[in-house]
């Protein structure tokens, strides 16, 4: 993929050392003239790269050129470190809920799910989330009217996460009965 090997190019450019054509090519598993067209487009878009000719000579970028590419470009963290889907089933006011909110983000609706008789109204779909917490509050959000199908463990830190709510509220609902 062409996007993958500029930042492969780019990112051994910015070691500071030379570096050849061949070298770039056997590393990338492409032809060398491909690498040269590459390099081309880096410089056309703006990275100050240039050719040392002779011996020991290469491809280098400038030392002015302070613009630092992340070795390992910043991925959504999550508890597996990817981005990943819940499945979800929404009453119709939690769905209007999030479409108004727009939270969670990038529901998609299961147009074939089949529903129990009993919420039979409701929708299941599914939608991305970067990090268990801000899955667990996008949801907690929608109150009761949201059921959460998978992953597991999802799940359950949301039902641990309503308890905690549950018996933080009922100790101060009986600490406020017993003052009065």
């Amino acid at each position: 993929m062409r996007a993958g090997r500029l930042l492969s190019i780019l990112l051994a450019l910015q070691s500071g050392r030379r570096v050849t054509a061949r070298e770039l090519s056997e590393q990338l598993e492409v032809s060398e003239r491909t690498i040269l067209r590459d390099l081309e487009v880096l410089s056309g878009s703006g990275i100050p790269v240039y050719a040392v000719r002779g011996p020991g000579g290469g491809f280098q970028m400038l030392d002015t050129f302070n613009q630092s590419v992340p070795s390992n470009p910043a991925a959504p963290a999550s508890s597996s470190g990817r981005i990943r889907r819940v499945r979800v089933r929404l009453s119709p006011t939690a769905l209007q809920l999030a479409q108004l909110t727009g939270r969670p983000d990038g529901w998609r609706h299961r147009p074939n799910a089949t529903q129990p008789d009993e919420e039979a109204d409701w929708l299941e779909g599914s939608f991305r989330y970067t990090s268990s917490d801000a899955a667990i509050r996008d949801l907690a959000a929608l109150g009761p009217e949201v059921e959460v199908l998978l992953p597991t463990e999802l799940r359950s830190a949301l039902a641990e996460f309503g308890s905690s709510i549950a018996r933080r509220n009922r100790a101060e609902s009986q600490a406020n009965d017993s003052d009065r």
